[in-house]
């Protein structure tokens, strides 16, 4: 298995013979309504779609996990697995094969069996995934939400966030630092990957003026200490995970980062 970081939320896992997008923002402006002063992010520059994908994963119907202005770069015959609040999204843009599934649901995709999991509240519960395949096995949640029903089970990787990001009463929405002992606990994994606040994306609005953030990569780093290898992704950089060990090796093509 493979893992290449596209900044954000977004993902390219990769296992013999199948490529699998997750969460992408590659172009555009990402705008919270009411509108670019309330919250606005934009990316330092556009990024290439990557090619030959056999399917689209979305964990979320939000626009920073299901991005339109991304979404229409893709054929509209990708197949997608997502939460229901993005199957509904991706229908809407055109998408003819489209699998939504609630928590506890699976699907399979060629050898990969797909399993969604309880996620964040926004407000509706949306998906994390637990992604076994027979060369390596992973399980990725965005914002750092664990599905208290789920049973211990050995993986070779989770994706996660690794920092606690939050507002002013309304308390943390990414649980990173906070879930990152549990997932660690309950999936023994060889490597964790941190996610979500990674890239280069520059964020302005009101919204921002009040974001907190708790925990940093360097405490990940310590505070798993031996239990796992961490690594925080340069995006366009492959990451060969399962029989690897989370051994990274640059992407032989190539950054996979470009502009227009």
């Amino acid at each position: 298995m493979e893992a290449t970081y596209f900044g954000a939320n977004g993902w390219l896992l990769e296992w013999s013979g199948l490529r699998v997008l997750v969460d992408p923002w590659f172009r555009g402006p990402l705008v919270f309504p009411p509108g670019p002063w309330f919250f606005q992010g934009e990316l330092s520059q556009a990024l290439d779609l990557p090619g030959e994908l056999d399917l689209l994963l979305l964990t979320q119907g939000l626009d920073d996990h299901a991005h339109p202005e991304t979404l229409v770069l893709l054929p509209r015959s990708l197949p997608v697995v997502g939460s229901l609040s993005a199957a509904k999204k991706v229908q809407q843009l055109g998408f003819t094969q489209v699998t939504g599934l609630r928590p506890g649901e699976t699907t399979t995709v060629g050898e990969l069996a797909i399993q969604a999991t309880a996620g964040a509240p926004v407000p509706q519960v949306e998906n994390g995934y637990l992604l076994r395949h027979p060369e390596a096995s992973l399980y990725l949640e965005p914002h750092g939400y664990l599905a208290a029903d789920l049973p211990p089970e050995p993986l070779d990787a989770v994706i996660t966030p690794v920092v606690d990001l939050g507002l002013p009463v309304a308390g943390a929405f990414v649980r990173g630092q906070s879930v990152l002992p549990e997932l660690v606990q309950r999936f023994s994994p060889r490597t964790v990957l941190a996610s979500t606040t990674g890239g280069e994306v520059r964020f302005s609005g009101w919204l921002n003026r009040w974001l907190w953030q708790k925990g940093s990569v360097a405490a990940a780093h310590q505070a798993l200490k031996a239990a796992a290898q961490l690594i925080d992704p340069v995006p366009g950089t492959r990451y060969a995970l399962g029989s690897g060990h989370g051994e990274h090796r640059p992407d032989p093509l190539g950054s996979l980062l470009g502009s227009d």
